[in-house]
């Protein structure tokens, strides 16, 4: 440690005294009590300082690399590093993310693994991930990474920027990930690690095993070295799942209050004979659901990854690095289910609350379906590198960086999406034979309550409800997407250092190029081709309708719904059944053709976007009344140029398939392909946009262990490709909802004009106190509007007039602000071994989504949540014992839900979450060691609503992970 002179403190002294006297009183209190515990000898030391009495390693030494490098840090970084070779301390990266201030997790409910973070709100197409400094592909469409197809095996660190560098990218107003991977040289000599574990999911029967395996040496007086690592990881997860896939506003008619049976004919045109009685008037707004249903999902996630690196040092002032890293996942899934349909002007005895939504209801003659699906969806990416540095003389250097990197999702298209829905019941005009008056009676939040559903089984029956004797086939749901994502990129910098001034110029080309295409059984006509139910419900049999009764040999048993989602309230059906969709979809082959999906023309989607950046940035630090400071400014002008392609056609007619009139579908006696559409061409349309980007960071060492920071820049975040299409898409199509979509190829990126301010205190070694005030001001925000329009003014068959859809496209438009506060504290009680970690983030915005705008403009920020983590842990004489607990406020996820769309965009809220997971390791020598760890102790669930917080959309029930296995490293 630096000694101050005399000078330098009177100097200081004042300003000192005012910062220190702002300084929260509150973090004084929690330290106090273990501070007093400790030697009262104890000094405030800088991280630098050299302690030789004391050898920490392990999670603690990991937590003080984290310590150093935020604070040695010119911007507001956090970071998490391995504890050793082959150990970072999460067996998901994402999760080990939501350790940090300012950063909260989105999970997959069907598998409750964290694919994806948000860094203050802003999700992961708002974040830009990079591997060693690289953009990495993704053949989602999407701007974000899944976390689950990054290892973290044999990750070295996790860097989280969240003000910008410019060197690295501007184009991520969340923030930038930069995920540092091995190299041979970062420990001289030969090194090996492997890990050998099995987990298993609470529903699950089996273990899984997962391995790793890595090898690295340096030889040729360590000029050269090599390092190879191969992981293999499964996961199976059974859960259960309750959904509403969306809440449609509407306006009801007082008439539907009544019972089944009586007069009542809803309607909204005045010319209309109805209108003629008030009670038919359509007046009352409302929003129903127009599904519920139940599933469960068996998910098998199995990934492999690879990386081989190579390094090279020629002379002392040149390094060549070259690398190449694998990884192919492979999503496997088996969902069994049921589901009713409901259209708004068919339910009587509707009940509401206070806003407006449908709390009870029938429907007469509601069919039931059956689902079984199979699903496959395989990911694979491959990224070659290649850096080069090279210190040109001593106060010059350069650096080199290029990579190819390309991701395919269902590579040699062999991925799958088949479903296939069976059932009976249904209505024949004013008739039904096995159609119940099912409804269903929403008791309360969705946090609590289930939406019971009531009055189910063929006419009623409840004890009939899986009769199979009564069951036939509905409609047929297959097909696959194969996405291609080619990312190319070159980045080359020259850097000039000397005493306390440095300066860089730096220049980069990226290109990305995106191609996908699915198929589909909507495009084809095969979805509704045998969707009658059969004879038995009272509709057309054979090749116009369905098959019914099946064989017997098409069941494989059942599964009963009895405590479905653990803590909650309300009635389900009996149970769902088993069987083997792919019988199914052979007995209608046999009976009428093929009902295999075809290519749908309107997926094709090509995008190629070009980006040319230059970037400079300079940094020097000198002293203000005495106190260290650090200036670093940066300024980078980037041009993108985008072009895409897409196949366009038009909707020529509508028409309700023979058997069931409940359905709408593009008309196949029309088109060349007899599929309801046009011949297609090819639609081109191209845009370009440059953006001056600057950022400054400054840092004042107030007192040794004392930092002020400031920093301002501007950021982007550019459209989605996928939201790019030139071209308007026809989505689900039911008597009463016709819906579709289109893009916008003229989208400019998102803009944030980005403000920091935060104050840390480094008040003894391993322990920090930070506060941290952000605020980002935001303009040419995407929206997704939603407009009802005529399309090829083509007529609905189910009412005789122009066929009216609603309309999903995207634009830019509002401006929006947001800030918020993130209070992070992290301490170590002296040499005891305890400690803890603690943070929270406090975010706000003046865009919050208001429930009662139906304008269908409405606009909100996403992802906005109050959060904090509490990670408490020991670690001394090899053994290691860790505690999480992770909280995040309800949240909203997204504008748009699944169904629906009237009033605009409806909103889907996540509901507050609270999960605890716990690890433990034990070093039985120097070279083994013995871990487990738990996920989900409190068997948490993940659920979602809509407007309001009674609008149940999905809760899924994901059960507890149990993980132990063996580590040994040489």
């Amino acid at each position: 440690m630096k000694k101050q002179s005399n000078s330098r403190v009177n100097g200081a002294r004042a300003t000192r005294r005012l910062l220190l006297t702002a300084a929260p009183g509150v973090v004084a209190l929690t330290i106090a009590a273990p501070a007093m515990a400790q030697d009262a000898t104890t000094t405030l030391a800088s991280p630098s300082e050299t302690q030789n009495d004391i050898v920490v390693t392990g999670l603690r030494a990991s937590l003080q690399r984290n310590l150093d490098i935020k604070r040695d840090s010119p911007g507001v970084v956090d970071a998490i590093s391995a504890e050793d070779i082959g150990k970072f301390p999460d067996s998901n990266v994402a999760s080990a993310m939501q350790r940090l201030p300012g950063i909260s997790i989105q999970r997959s409910g069907a598998r409750g693994d964290a694919t994806g973070v948000t860094i203050r709100g802003f999700g992961q197409d708002f974040i830009d991930t990079l591997y060693d400094g690289r953009h990495i592909s993704t053949a989602t469409g999407n701007r974000g990474v899944d976390f689950t197809t990054i290892g973290s095996d044999f990750v070295g660190r996790l860097s989280v920027y969240k003000t910008p560098d410019v060197e690295l990218s501007t184009s991520a107003i969340g923030g930038i990930i930069d995920v540092s991977l091995p190299k041979p040289f970062d420990r001289d000599g030969f090194h090996l690690a492997a890990t050998a574990a099995g987990s298993l999911q609470s529903r699950d029967k089996n273990v899984r095993a997962t391995g790793g395996l890595l090898v690295s040496d340096t030889f040729a007086d360590n000029t050269i070295g090599v390092l190879a690592d191969v992981a293999y990881t499964r996961r199976d997860t059974t859960s259960n799942h309750v959904f509403i896939p969306g809440w449609i506003g509407a306006h009801f008619a007082p008439c539907q209050s009544g019972p089944i049976g009586t007069d009542c004919s809803p309607t909204n045109d005045p010319a209309s004979a109805a209108w003629a009685t008030p009670s038919n008037r359509q007046s009352i707004l409302t929003w129903f659901p127009q599904q519920q249903g139940i599933e469960q999902t068996f998910n098998q996630d199995e990934r492999v990854d690879g990386r081989i690196a190579v390094q090279w040092r020629p002379t002392d002032s040149m390094l060549l690095t070259i690398d190449d890293n694998f990884t192919r996942q492979t999503l496997n899934s088996t969902a069994y289910g049921y589901a009713a349909w409901f259209n708004g002007s068919d339910l009587r005895n509707v009940k509401y609350d206070n806003h407006g939504t449908v709390v009870d209801f029938n429907q007469f003659g509601t069919p039931m379906d059956f689902n079984a699906n199979r699903t496959r969806n395989i990911y694979e990416t491959n990224q070659i590198g290649a850096n080069l540095k090279w210190d040109i003389a001593e106060h010059l250097k350069f650096e080199l960086d290029g990579a190819i990197a390309r991701s395919t999702r269902n590579p040699g298209r062999n991925g799958f999406n088949d479903s296939m829905d069976i059932g009976y019941g249904g209505t024949n005009g004013s008739t039904t034979v096995l159609g119940a008056n099912t409804g269903l009676t929403i008791l309360g939040p969705s946090s609590q309550y289930l939406p019971q559903i009531h009055d189910v089984g063929p006419a009623g029956d409840l004890s009939r409800f899986t009769d199979k004797s009564v069951i036939g086939s509905h409609v047929i749901v297959r097909g696959a997407p194969y996405n291609t994502d080619l990312v190319k990129q070159l980045r080359a910098t020259i850097g000039w250092s000397k005493d306390k001034f440095s300066v860089k110029l730096g220049a980069q080309y990226l290109e990305d190029k995106l191609y996908q295409e699915s198929t589909s059984t909507f495009s084809n006509g095969v979805f509704a081709s045998r969707a009658g139910y059969g004879t038995p419900s009272g509709r057309p049999g054979g090749s116009s309708g369905g098959i019914a009764p099946l064989p017997g040999g098409v069941y494989q048993g059942s599964i009963s719904t009895a405590n479905w989602i653990p803590g909650y309230k309300g009635g389900l059906a009996p149970s769902v059944l088993v069987y083997d969709p792919y019988q199914v979809y052979r007995l209608l082959e046999q009976t009428g053709g093929s009902v295999a999906p075809s290519l749908d023309a309107g997926s094709v989607l090509q995008v190629r976007e070009k980006t040319y950046a230059i970037f400079f940035k300079a940094s020097f630090e000198d002293e203000i009344a005495g106190m260290p400071f650090h200036l670093n400014v940066g300024l980078r002008d980037e041009g993108t140029h985008v072009t895409t392609t897409a196949l366009g056609r038009q909707l020529l007619g509508l028409s309700i398939p023979a058997g069931d009139p409940t359905l709408i579908q593009p008309d196949p006696a029309l088109g060349p392909l007899h599929d309801g559409y046009s011949a297609t061409q090819p639609i081109v349309s191209s845009s370009s946009y440059n953006y001056l980007l600057p950022s400054v960071d400054a840092k004042l060492e107030i007192m040794p262990n004392l930092i002020f920071r400031l920093d301002a820049s501007r950021t982007l975040t550019r459209p989605l490709l996928a939201d790019l299409r030139p071209t308007i898409n026809v989505g689900t199509l039911r008597r009463g909802s016709l819906a579709a979509s289109g893009g916008n190829p003229n989208l400019k990126p998102y803009l944030s004009d980005n403000f920091d301010a935060a104050i840390e205190w480094y008040y003894q070694r391993n322990s920090y106190f930070s506060a941290n005030f952000y605020l980002k001001h935001l303009t040419n925000f995407i929206v997704g509007g939603v407009t009802t329009q005529t399309i090829n003014n083509v007529i609905d068959p189910s009412t005789g007039q122009i066929a009216r859809f609603n309309v999903n496209s995207k634009v830019n438009g509002p401006e929006a602000t947001v800030k918020g506060f993130e209070l992070a504290l992290q301490h170590v009680f002296g040499d005891s071994g305890f400690g803890f970690n603690a943070n929270a983030t406090l975010p706000w915005s003046d865009r919050n989504f208001d429930p009662a705008d139906i304008s269908g403009t409405a606009f909100a920020i996403t992802g906005l949540a109050k959060s904090a983590n509490f990670v408490g842990f020991y670690d001394k004489n090899g053994f290691q014992i860790r505690g999480a607990l992770n909280w995040r406020d309800k949240y909203l996820l997204q504008l748009g839900q699944n169904q629906g769309g009237t009033f605009g965009a409806e909103p889907v809220y996540v509901n507050s979450q609270l999960q605890i997971d716990a690890s433990a390791s034990y070093d039985l020598t120097r070279q083994f060691t013995v871990f487990g760890e738990v996920t989900n102790i409190n068997n948490s669930n993940y659920s979602t609503h809509g407007r309001y917080d009674n609008q149940l959309l999905d809760v899924w029930s994901y059960g507890r992970r149990f993980t132990f296995g063996v580590r040994f490293r040489y």
